[in-house]
């Protein structure tokens, strides 16, 4: 973007003059809009509404926002100003110029003042003197809320001078969420070096006790810690690949490039001169920035080192601080109690983080004892003999269940052992109901069976024994034969009273009973990291006849084989239900993802012959979807369901706001809103406060329409410092019933109405969440959760222009426009899309390709002649076409039998990436009559032959006639 004309090469004029500019990124124009004037400029003309500390100024909605532009001659010559224009003014027209200063709305002026007041999009043509200052008003009428964007443009002397202007907009609850703390990322020193501390006070239930088999310790080896930190892929993983032989040490590799990335994240995260605070119950609190997003990862039971930051001697020893709770980014630390008598809360501390290394160590030892499975659960396609389970009838005990559901709890009945079978459940299709009557048929008709079911979070663990429970008007159960184990870092506050019972504790703090105790239980419930105490305890291998693992896409390989390695034998019927569609494994290293540690292992089963064929005897997919209103699952049906889903929630039971949505037959809204995202203090979690404030408007109508209740409606965002302010905001509006939080928390629930808040408004940021697999703007298993969360409407608030940027949620963004269900900022360009939905795409050479081969297509889909899927049309960025043996341009085209000669070669010129017309519309060039002139028309466009088709006659391609009069050019081409 141009700031003082042709002064520079990086700061000459591209906007000419186009009157539409696309969309302007504030980020990508801060250096324009900093622009300071130098002794070089011969005309100096001011920034207006210049950024304040790197950010553009704010005002309130409704208000009429006035800034001056001052226009300086610092030559000794008269100097013509041809016109001042404003272009790409977003909304459109809200910005205006004068040569009067704008009269104020509780200014005093006369009426004759204000009468004679004049405005404008355009002043025309004046000459300033040698040294004159003019003065012109800039002013903005403000609507609605969001990012208003403008480019003045100045025609002076021999130079073209641009100006862009940015303003936010605000209404009452954004300007509360302003940050009052910049954002900086902070000062960090070397870590002070650990090798004698002062213990901390571990909490409750974390002393030593000796189990049957004990973890062992795992170190990392010397010399894969060497490769690793030196940037080489050790050989068992990029050379030999995952094998029978060979996977135990594939995996103990991966775990450990993991390990090592956690160590250096932790790194990452240490703080100086941070602050404490005394809390009742003799804790120390502190806060610790993006803790919520697990950056850092810290739990109940993990610890810190700190030392008073005036402590510069290495030798001092630094305190042992253990985190006894986790509050959002808060943790609640004791030490030893010397540290705490010589506390105060003014101290500045240097802190260095830890991590807990017993999940690690689980997974170490669990791939190791993996190994001894048969090939029939690692790798089942390599078994030479095929399975036909027998089934018999169902008669179910949990109610009605669909032919898919049936079919598969048929499948498990009659299983009698490896391989495992895959419950394939995409979203809404009920696959824990699945699981829960698999459970009960068991348990009622299988007297000897014994029962594991693994979740992958306490919560999900938690509903499948709720539902459970639930039937017990079906199966009788007996108390002591259901046991909840939980981990002892659970907080014992954080499970439903109704659900203890189940439990095993002791001093208010979980445990896992001895081996004698669960020999007796026939349905154990656990997550997948504490099935490890089953082992701990000596639980012998079979001695579960079924092991069930839900939402099985979720994990990591060596995650699931936590409670299968130790527990199964080759009789044991293993179900993994799941969807490797929606959220997988959360994986920091991200050359261990690379190499297979971010797939689940029932993905890498998917793609193996026996799974990927559908074959009942190995896996079901369910496909009747009870949760979505059948046009918010079209879309996710559509992108990853090859379509099948089919919508089965009974109509009437779909509530909705009338007066929110603009097509009552379409329950899903788009409101295109242009904010800004920010950061604050040392947080590095984004925000923005402009959607805030939106999705609180959303909130507000919903709920005055009086068909829904706070607790219908749920809130997505993909940063948890924008979950923090929503849920302050509805807090402070007396409304903290609303469920918010980010996609990871809404997996596996569901909401009457979700709203989703996008929160990026900035390209390069969001290039930033693409490399760092951050946000949901282009993670296609997030968009899925996020959009599949919703039972009868579904709203999204954000930035079109940045949401186009991905593909999928570019498709939702045009599915709302042409289903009149799209309100907020000016759209993006739309892409040329075809007869099959095909479409353009630009690459980074700015060249034009097309994805497929159809016949291409205008906007209103009509065909554009017979023959056109023949061609390819290539778009070139602003270059001429140069002479014939750069180009290869053809003879030139006097005859229609020529066309079949040198028509592969022909390029046709094309001007502002439109339809044909006349030339005064279209800017079509002159007739070519001669070789030479190829290089004076230069074009936009060339055509090429496609598929090494001959182009035949006239009638075969419809090839237009040739061309002799500029007149032919509209009526040669069809369109």
């Amino acid at each position: 973007m141009s700031t003082v004309g042709y002064g520079s090469d990086d700061e000459r004029s591209f906007i000419g003059g186009k009157a539409e500019i696309g969309f302007l990124d504030f980020e990508e124009e801060k250096s324009v809009c900093s622009y300071i004037a130098n002794e070089e400029d011969k005309y100096v003309i001011s920034v207006p509404f210049a950024f304040v500390d790197g950010k553009p100024q704010s005002v309130f909605v409704g208000e009429t926002a006035v800034d001056l532009i001052t226009i300086k001659n610092t030559t000794r010559q008269c100097v013509d100003l041809w016109s001042v224009h404003i272009f790409a003014s977003n909304p459109a027209d809200s910005f205006t110029l004068s040569l009067m200063e704008p009269p104020s709305a509780n200014s005093n002026s006369n009426i004759d003042t204000v009468q004679s007041f004049l405005e404008s999009f355009t002043l025309e043509e004046r000459v300033l003197q040698p040294g004159q200052t003019l003065k012109v008003w800039l002013s903005c009428k403000t609507k609605e809320m969001g990012m208003y964007s403008s480019v003045v443009y100045f025609d002076i002397g021999d130079e073209n001078i641009e100006r862009v202007v940015f303003l936010l907009v605000e209404d009452k609850i954004s300007k509360s969420l302003t940050s009052q703390r910049p954002y900086s990322k902070g000062m960090r020193k070397n870590k002070f070096v650990v090798e004698n501390f002062v213990p901390g006070q571990r909490p409750a239930g974390k002393t030593y006790r000796k189990y049957a088999n004990r973890l062992p310790k795992y170190e990392i080896p010397s010399e894969t810690r060497d490769l690793l930190e030196s940037n080489r892929v050790p050989q068992a993983v990029e050379k030999e690949g995952l094998t029978r032989k060979g996977y135990a040490e594939y995996f103990k590799t991966l775990v450990v490039m993991e390990e090592i990335q956690l160590e250096e994240d932790m790194r990452t995260y240490d703080m100086n001169s941070v602050t404490m605070r005394k809390r009742s119950g003799w804790f120390l609190s502190m806060e610790v920035p993006g803790l919520a997003e697990r950056r850092p990862s810290l739990v109940h039971g993990d610890y810190i080192f700190a030392k008073l930051a005036s402590e510069h001697d290495n030798n001092t020893r630094p305190y042992q601080g253990f985190i006894h709770r986790v509050e959002a980014d808060e943790i609640y630390l004791k030490f030893d109690p010397e540290f705490h008598l010589c506390h105060r809360d003014g101290n500045l501390y240097d802190v260095h983080f830890t991590y807990n290394r017993i999940n690690m160590r689980r997974l170490y030892q669990a791939v190791e004892a993996a190994e001894k499975l048969g090939a029939d659960f690692l790798f089942p396609s390599t078994s030479s003999k095929r399975r036909c389970i027998k089934t018999n009838a169902l008669v179910p005990i949990s109610g009605t269940l669909n032919v898919e559901q049936t079919r598969s709890i048929e499948m498990i009945l009659g299983s009698k052992g490896a391989p495992p079978y895959l419950i394939h459940g995409p979203p809404g299709t009920g696959k824990t109901k699945t699981i829960v009557e698999a459970v009960l048929q068991i348990y009622k008709h299988h007297k000897n069976s014994r029962v594991l079911v693994c979740a992958p979070s306490n919560s999900a663990a938690d509903y499948i024994l709720e539902k459970l429970l639930e039937q017990q008007q079906g199966v009788e159960f007996r108390e002591n034969e259901i046991f909840r184990l939980n981990a002892s870092a659970r907080p014992y506050e954080d499970l439903k009273p109704e659900l203890i019972r189940f439990c095993f504790f002791d001093d208010l703090i979980f445990k896992c009973p001895p081996n004698i105790a669960l020999m007796h239980y026939r349905i154990v419930i656990s997550t997948y990291m504490s099935a490890s105490l089953l082992y701990a305890e000596d639980v012998s291998r079979g001695h579960f006849s079924h092991i069930f693992l839900d939402e099985a896409g979720q994990a990591s390989e060596p995650e699931t084989m936590i409670p299968i390695s130790h527990l199964c034998r080759k009789e044991t019927v293993v179900v993994l239900a799941g969807d490797p569609m929606q959220l997988g494994p959360v994986v920091f290293s991200k050359i261990a993802e690379q190499y297979g540690l971010g797939k689940s292992y029932m993905e890498r089963l998917f793609e193996s012959e026996l799974y990927a064929s559908g074959d009942a005897n190995y896996v079901t997919t369910l496909l009747r979807n009870y949760r979505c209103h059948p046009e918010i699952l079209y879309l996710p049906s559509k992108l990853f369901y090859n379509g099948e889903l089919v919508a089965c929630r009974d109509q009437t039971t779909f509530i909705a706001s009338e007066d929110l949505l603009p097509n009552k037959e379409f329950p899903i809204l788009f409101f295109g809103i242009q904010g800004c995202d920010e950061r604050e203090g040392n947080n590095p979690s984004w925000f923005n406060r402009i959607e805030v404030s939106k999705v609180v408007e959303v909130v507000k109508r919903l709920i005055a329409g009086g068909n829904i209740r706070d607790e219908d409606i749920g809130i997505i965002a993909p940063y948890r410092q924008q979950v923090l302010k929503i849920k302050r905001t509805l807090e402070s509006l007396d409304m903290p019933d609303i469920k918010v939080g980010s996609v990871e928390q809404f997996q596996g629930q569901e909401k009457e109405v979700i709203i989703v808040s996008t929160v990026r408004s900035t390209i390069k940021h969001n290039e930033f969440d693409r490399v760092h697999c951050l946000g949901f703007l282009s993670n296609r298993r997030r968009f899925n959760v996020a959009i599949t969360r919703a039972i009868s409407m579904l709203v999204i608030i954000g930035n079109p222009h940045i949401i186009c940027k991905d593909d999928r949620w570019s498709q939702m963004l045009w599915h709302c426009v042409d289903n009149s269900s799209y309100q907020g900022c000016t759209l993006p360009e739309r892409p040329v899309t075809y007869n099959d939905n095909t479409r353009w795409h630009q690459n980074d050479n700015a060249e034009w390709h097309q994805d497929y081969n159809p016949g291409w297509c205008q906007d209103d889909n009509t065909r554009c002649g017979e023959g056109s899927s023949q061609l390819e049309i290539t778009k070139y960025d602003n270059v001429g076409w140069g002479d014939e043996s750069q180009f290869d341009i053809p003879k030139t085209v006097t005859d229609e039998a020529d066309w079949g000669e040198i028509s592969s070669q022909l390029k046709i010129t094309k001007h502002d990436n439109v339809g044909w017309g006349d030339e005064s519309q279209f800017d079509i060039p002159k007739p070519i009559k001669d070789e030479a002139d190829w290089g004076d028309n230069s074009s936009q466009l060339k055509i090429t032959k496609h598929d090494n088709v001959g182009w035949g006659d006239e009638s075969q391609f419809d090839i237009p006639k040739p061309v002799t009069d500029e007149a032919d050019w509209s009526d040669g081409w069809k369109s």
